[in-house]
């Protein structure tokens, strides 16, 4: 089943780590990845942290993007899926509390990962997949790895795995609309549940406990997963509306999670959230701030699109900048916005900015085209490698159909060659 889309849509987090050198032991990439990202990132069980440490994330992952394995990035596997981040990964095995007697449901296995992070914590680890080359090549890099306690099946994981219930802890890596019934009876009276629940491009981190027959739910933190397919999918009520894409909390004024953080943003990086009643918009602005060059500090945003439809998308957002200083070809300081067609191929990107130096508020306005095979896209904003200080405000875009374009006399449509390349990472999941 579909993972992260940390998503498809983390490509754009963690730049700053390192891909493993010729001259470098995939061992010394993944301490520094830990040292780095995971626990840098705040992961804090030390079980969990040697886990990650100990897990050969390579051969997870297709032999020509071994290279990639030790950043904090998401990356591609096959049929339209990711390996997720190792931070994510990391974080919601922490939030399990896992136990050496522990039988864990996984839900989504992808490529293996997670299981295999989770297999030394654990007595039993169960784990479906509803893609079944994916299941199946995953089995076998879990069998010839020596991960005998990992379990996999091929089907539909809204059903679960009723054969082996009750499990102590059930990790969801895809998001439903709302929790399935069948996992809710199959967790253990006292056990822990880590879900990804909400809509398609917006959803929430859920930690549920079960007392009583019921979930007790605290919010983690926003984040973004591909949906859970199969019967999930099908009945899902609320679906995005791919010629009307919009900006979720471009004034950054509504919060979730614990602490709170700016809700309908995810995979924020090193910002912060400051209350100042002079905001360009409400009362709230996100503060990025980055000392180190190339690492990035920023928030990611994903939504549909019909590029067939959609010609073009006028944003607008407010920046201050403070001693802000491009590291040269590793990142500036810009909104980034990356297109994918319906197989999650990038097909085209653009920006605003780069911004550098000291400046105070100023609004800034672009209109950057879509490219006509876009189903889907991602915005990253704040310092993308650069350091300093970034305010961001008041985010916004609106659609512009083609047949508008049209009316005003604009060219034809734009090959994915002829917009910028906002950056040369990976497609991450």
């Amino acid at each position: 089943m579909q993972r992260t889309l940390a998503i498809l849509m983390a490509i754009l987090i963690g730049a700053s780590m390192p891909c493993i050198a010729r001259s470098e032991s995939w061992q010394k990439a993944a301490e520094r990845l830990v040292r780095e990202a995971v626990a840098g990132g705040g992961v804090k069980d030390p079980r969990v942290l040697d886990a990650i440490r100990n897990t050969p994330r390579h051969e997870f992952m297709p032999r020509d993007k071994h290279r990639l394995a030790y950043y904090d990035m998401a990356v591609p596997i096959g049929e339209g899926q990711t390996i997720s981040p190792p931070f994510i990964v990391a974080y919601m095995t922490e939030q399990l509390e896992p136990k050496p007697s522990d039988r864990v449901l996984e839900i989504g296995t992808g490529s293996g990962y997670q299981a295999a992070v989770l297999s030394p914590l654990v007595a039993e680890v169960y784990t479906i997949e509803i893609v079944p080359s994916l299941g199946r090549r995953a089995a076998a890099t879990l069998k010839r790895l020596g991960y005998s306690n990992v379990h996999v099946k091929i089907g539909d994981g809204f059903q679960g795995w009723p054969e082996y219930a009750p499990f102590d802890k059930i990790i969801v890596t895809c998001s439903p609309e709302a929790v399935p019934k069948r996992l809710v009876e199959q967790l253990k009276e006292g056990g822990r549940m880590i879900i990804p629940v909400g809509q398609r491009y917006q959803q929430t981190l859920y930690l549920m406990t079960k007392r009583n027959g019921k979930l007790v739910e605290e919010a983690l933190r926003p984040t973004l997963f591909v949906p859970m397919t199969g019967t999930a999918e099908a009945s899902r009520k609320k679906k995005p509306d791919p010629l009307r894409p919009e900006i979720v909390n471009g004034g950054f004024e509504q919060l979730n999670g614990d602490p709170p953080m700016a809700a309908g943003w995810h995979y924020q990086r090193q910002m912060s959230l400051v209350v100042d009643a002079h905001a360009p918009q409400g009362q709230r602005f996100a503060r990025f701030r980055n000392a180190e060059p190339g690492r990035w500090s920023q928030a990611l945003q994903g939504f549909a699109i019909d590029g067939k439809r959609v010609a073009a998308l006028d944003f607008s957002l407010w920046v201050r900048g403070q001693r802000v200083l491009p590291p040269g070809k590793e990142g500036a300081a810009r909104l980034t916005i990356t297109f994918y067609d319906a197989r999650r191929a990038e097909v085209g990107s653009g920006w605003l900015g780069p911004w550098r130096g000291t400046f105070d508020w100023k609004q800034v306005r672009k209109q950057i085209r879509v490219p006509v095979d876009a189903r889907e896209a991602i915005i990253a904003v704040g310092l993308l490698g650069a350091t300093g200080r970034l305010d961001v405000d008041d985010v916004q875009l609106k659609p512009v159909r083609r047949s508008r374009l049209a009316k005003q006399g604009a060219a034809g449509d734009l090959r994915p060659d002829e917009l910028p390349n906002a950056s040369a990472l990976p497609l991450p999941r």
